[in-house]
């Protein structure tokens, strides 16, 4: 069962698909992963049609607790990256089980 797909593994996949030399499909790649990012900060919400929504939210600092040690600690205040899935995506993750 495969747990991780690499960058390396997606540059391969194109290289293989489209011919591309491997140089060329890293910066693809590379600017791809950028220009979402950049536009994710800039926007805070990215939507790709057919594929899903990048959300970034923002959440307050607040209590936690170890659940081995019950030990609590406080978790500082940060942006996070949440993902929606499309209908589109759903629908085609559970018709190909």
């Amino acid at each position: 069962m495969r747990v991780n797909l690499t960058k390396k593994e997606i540059i391969n996949s194109i290289y293989m698909q489209l011919g591309f030399s491997k140089k060329i499909c890293e910066n693809l790649i590379e600017d791809f992963l950028e220009i979402i990012l950049r536009q994710l900060i800039i926007n805070n919400k990215v939507k790709i049609p057919k594929f899903g929504t990048f959300i970034l939210r923002y959440k307050k600092k607040r209590i936690g607790r170890n659940p081995k040690t019950l030990e609590k600690k406080i978790i500082s205040e940060r942006n996070v990256i949440l993902f929606k899935p499309s209908k589109e995506l759903k629908k085609y993750i559970n018709n190909n089980e």
